[in-house]
C-alpha cells in the first residue's frame, strides 16, 4: 500500500529542495548534510539540470563539493546543456575544485558540448593556471571540439594571448594617458 502525497507536503518538498540548491550554491555545508542525511537525493538538480555538485563547484564551494562527493554524488553527471562538474570548475579556474573532482574520478576529457573539454573551457576563459594543472593531470592536447580547433592549439593560444595582454598592461603603466595611440 502506497500513502498518497498531499498538495500541501509537494510543496513544502519543492520548498526543501530550493533550500538545499541555495545551500549548496552558498556552500551552506551543516544544513545540507542534515537535509541530505534525511534522506535528500545527493544528485537533486535545479530546473536546468545543475546538481547540488555542479552548484557547488561552480561557486567555489570545495568543502561542499568534497562533502557531496562523500555522500556519493555522481562526480559526471552532466546538466542540460551536458557540462560537467570540472567544465564548470576549468570555466571559473577553481584549481582545489578541479583536483577534488579528478581525485574523485571526473573525466579530465569530458565532452561538455561543442566537443569542448575542461582544458578547451580553461583556455577559452584565459585560465593559465587550470590550463597547466589540467596538462599535469594528463588532459588531452589532441581532442578537437566541432570547431575542429585542437585543445592543444586552444592551449597555446590562450597562453600567447596572455602574454600579449601582460606587456600591453605593462607597456600601458609606462605611457601617460596622452600619449597612447
Amino acid at each position: 500500500m502506497q500513502a498518497e502525497v498531499t498538495a500541501a507536503e509537494e510543496k513544502r518538498y519543492a520548498e526543501l529542495q530550493l533550500l538545499a540548491i541555495g545551500f549548496a550554491r552558498r556552500g551552506e555545508m551543516d544544513p545540507l548534510a542534515q537535509m541530505l542525511n534525511h534522506g535528500l537525493p545527493v544528485n537533486l538538480a535545479d530546473l536546468k539540470g545543475n546538481s547540488l555538485l555542479m552548484l557547488a563547484s561552480y561557486n567555489g564551494n570545495p568543502e561542499t563539493a568534497r562533502m557531496l562527493l562523500e555522500y556519493g554524488a555522481e562526480v559526471d553527471r552532466r546538466n542540460d546543456r551536458g557540462q560537467t562538474p570540472l567544465g564548470g570548475a576549468a570555466f571559473k579556474g577553481y584549481t582545489e575544485i578541479i583536483d577534488l573532482l579528478l581525485d574523485f574520478g571526473a573525466d579530465i576529457d569530458a565532452d561538455n558540448g561543442g566537443g569542448m573539454t575542461p582544458l578547451m573551457f580553461a583556455a577559452m576563459f584565459g585560465r593559465t593556471r587550470v590550463i597547466e594543472q589540467l596538462k599535469a593531470r594528463g588532459a588531452s592536447l589532441q581532442r578537437r571540439n566541432r570547431l575542429g580547433f585542437s585543445a592543444g592549439f586552444m592551449a597555446r593560444a590562450s597562453s600567447w594571448l596572455a602574454r600579449l595582454f601582460a606587456r600591453t598592461r605593462s607597456n600601458s603603466k609606462t605611457f601617460p594617458d596622452s600619449q597612447r595611440i
